[in-house]
C-alpha cells in the first residue's frame, strides 16, 4: 500500500519536491532554484521551461532521497507562485515568452487603462480584487499585446494561458500529447477573471481585458483526481489530487480550516490569509477577497488577504545586489551586533506598495540614515520591515473582521529567524507562534491530494497532525511599540509619489 504523499512546490525563488507521511512529517526532499530574470527596472521573470525541467530533477532527487518508487506514492499535489503568468502553444508546449511574475510592474499602463471606466475597484465586486499590475490579467493581456504573433495564435486558438500550477499539471499530465489543463479556484481566483459566487469565467472581463476564452483552464476544486502522471514521468499512473496557490496551501497545512482561523507566512514575499468560512467578505481597509479552500462538492471557503510585495526577498536583494551579505543567515548575525536599528527604516516598495496601501507609485526607501548608522543597523532595518509590514496588514484584518486576533500562526522559510519572530510579536502585541512542521506550503497541498484519494480522512485527521514548536512572546513595552510604529509609518510616506510621468 503507498504510504507516502508527494508534494510539488513551485516557488518564486525555487521548485521543491517534498515526501510527507500520513502523520505530516518530511521524509525526503529534493530543490533547485531557478534564474531571476531582470531585463528592466520593474520587470521579474522566469523561464517556464526551466521550471518544468527542475520540478521533474526534484521530484526524481526526493524520490531517490527516500529510496521510494512510484509505487509508495498514493498522490500527488502542487502549490505554486500565484499570479506569475505563462503562456504556451497548445501543440508544441513552447512557452511564447518568458513568465511574467508576480512581483512584475511593467502592466501599470494596462491598469491605467482599465481603471479609466470605473477606477481600480471596476471588478472588485465580481472578482474580489482590486485593478493592479500584481494579478494575472494585465500581464496576460500584455502578453498578447507586446509578444509578435500572440494575439493572432491566441485568436486561432493556439495558445494556453495558466499560472505555473497550470503549467506544470499540464506537462506532468502528458503536456502536448493529451495533458490536462486544470486550474483550481485558489489560483482561478487571482487572475481578476473569475466570478467568486460563481467560479467561473466572467466572459464580459475576459472580453474587457481582450483575453479569448479558448485560452482559459477549466476551474477545479482544490481536492480531486485531475489526471495521472504520463507514463514517461518518474510518477508514471500516479493521480495529481490536489492543488492549491502557495498561500491557500500554507493556511491549509497550519489547519485553519475554519471561519476566524489565520497564518501569516514569509516568503520571498509575506502573505497573512484570515478564514472568512462559506462567506465573502469585501474588505473596506485594503485586503484581497481571495477563495480559501474547495474541497471536492463541499461548499467553498473564502478569506481576506494581506498581501506584502517583499518579504524574504528583501534579505535576497541585500545579498544579491548590494553584496550586504553573503547568505541569508548572516542577517541575522548582523542584526544581533546591534541594541535596534539606529534610526534606519527600510520600506521596501519595490514594486509598489501592497496591501493595505496600494500604492503603484511607491518605490523602496531607507530613511533616518546618519554616520552613526551602519550595516549592522541596514541589516536590522531589513528584518523589521517585514515585521512593520505585516503589523500594517493584520491592522486591516481586525478592522474588517472587527476580531482581534490573540496570537498569530507563522510558517514560511523566515521563521527560522528569531530575531525577527521575537521583533515581529513585540510590534505585534500578541504571541507568536511557529509549528513543528514549517513546510506548511507544501505540506497543505498534500493535504489537499491525501484527502481527493483517501491517505487522510477528514479535516480532523489533518488538525492532530499540527503540533506547536516554538511562541515568542511580547516583551516591548506599549510607549517604545507606538514610538516605532509612529517613525514606520512616516518612512511609508517617504516611499510615495515617487513613480511619475517619466520615472518607472
Amino acid at each position: 500500500m503507498a504510504e507516502y504523499i508527494l508534494s510539488i512546490d513551485q516557488g518564486t525563488t525555487s521548485s521543491r519536491a517534498i515526501i510527507f507521511d500520513h502523520g505530516g512529517g518530511i521524509i525526503a526532499t529534493g530543490q533547485k532554484e531557478h534564474e531571476q530574470i531582470l531585463p528592466k527596472a520593474g520587470w521579474v521573470e522566469h523561464d517556464a521551461t526551466e521550471i518544468w525541467l527542475n520540478v521533474q530533477e526534484v521530484i526524481g532527487l526526493a524520490l531517490s532521497r527516500a529510496h521510494l518508487t512510484r509505487h509508495d506514492i498514493a498522490a500527488v499535489g502542487i502549490t505554486n507562485q500565484r499570479e506569475t503568468t505563462v503562456v504556451w502553444d497548445r501543440h508544441t508546449g513552447e512557452p511564447v515568452c518568458n513568465a511574467i511574475v508576480w512581483q512584475d510592474t511593467r502592466t501599470q499602463e494596462i491598469v491605467d487603462r482599465l481603471a479609466a471606466d470605473g477606477g481600480v475597484d471596476r471588478f472588485k465586486p465580481i472578482v474580489g480584487l482590486p485593478l493592479a499590475t500584481y494579478f494575472s490579467g494585465t500581464k496576460l493581456t500584455w502578453i498578447l499585446e507586446n509578444i509578435e504573433g500572440a494575439r493572432g495564435r491566441a485568436d486561432a486558438g493556439d495558445l494556453l494561458f495558466g499560472t505555473t500550477d497550470c503549467w506544470v499539471l499540464w506537462n506532468l499530465t502528458g503536456g502536448a500529447e493529451g495533458g490536462v489543463h486544470v486550474t483550481d479556484v485558489t489560483n482561478a481566483s487571482r487572475t481578476m477573471f473569475m466570478d467568486l459566487e460563481t467560479l467561473e469565467w466572467r466572459d464580459d472581463i475576459l472580453e474587457a481585458f481582450g483575453v479569448p476564452r479558448s485560452m482559459m483552464p477549466e476551474i477545479r476544486s482544490s481536492s480531486e483526481v485531475y489526471g495521472t502522471a504520463e507514463t514517461s514521468s518518474l510518477l508514471r499512473e500516479t493521480p495529481i489530487a490536489g492543488i492549491l496557490g502557495d498561500q491557500q496551501a500554507a493556511t491549509f497545512g497550519q489547519a485553519a480550516f475554519q471561519s476566524g482561523e489565520s497564518k501569516n507566512t514569509y516568503g520571498t514575499g509575506c502573505f497573512l490569509i484570515f478564514n472568512t468560512g462559506e462567506e465573502i467578505v469585501h474588505s473596506k481597509n485594503g485586503l484581497l477577497t481571495t477563495v480559501g479552500y474547495k474541497l471536492g462538492d463541499a461548499p467553498t471557503h473564502y478569506a481576506l488577504e494581506g498581501s506584502i510585495a517583499v518579504a524574504g526577498s528583501l534579505i535576497q536583494w541585500l545579498r544579491d545586489q548590494l553584496g550586504l551579505i553573503s547568505s541569508a543567515p548572516e542577517v541575522e548575525e548582523l542584526a544581533d551586533k546591534v541594541d535596534d536599528n539606529g534610526g534606519v527604516y527600510i520600506v521596501p516598495a519595490f514594486s509598489g506598495l501592497f496591501t493595505p496601501y496600494w500604492r503603484p507609485d511607491a518605490r523602496g526607501a531607507i530613511v533616518g540614515l546618519t554616520r552613526f548608522a551602519n550595516r549592522n543597523h541596514i541589516a536590522r532595518a531589513a528584518l523589521e520591515a517585514v515585521a512593520f509590514q505585516t503589523r500594517d496588514v493584520l491592522d486591516a484584518v481586525n478592522a474588517d473582521a472587527d476580531f482581534e486576533l490573540t496570537e498569530l500562526k507563522v510558517d514560511g522559510g523566515m521563521v527560522a529567524n528569531d530575531a525577527l519572530m521575537q521583533f515581529q510579536a513585540d510590534i505585534l502585541g500578541v504571541p507568536v507562534v511557529r509549528p513543528v512542521v514549517t513546510e506548511t506550503t507544501a505540506l497543505g497541498a498534500a493535504y489537499a491530494a491525501g484527502l481527493a484519494v483517501g491517505f487522510w480522512s477528514g479535516l480532523d485527521d489533518l488538525s492532530a497532525n499540527w503540533q506547536e514548536d516554538h511562541r515568542w512572546e511580547p516583551t516591548m513595552v506599549s510607549d517604545e511599540r507606538d514610538r516605532q510604529l509612529r517613525l514606520w509609518r512616516k518612512a511609508v510616506t517617504k516611499s510615495m509619489d515617487w513613480v511619475d510621468d517619466d520615472v518607472r
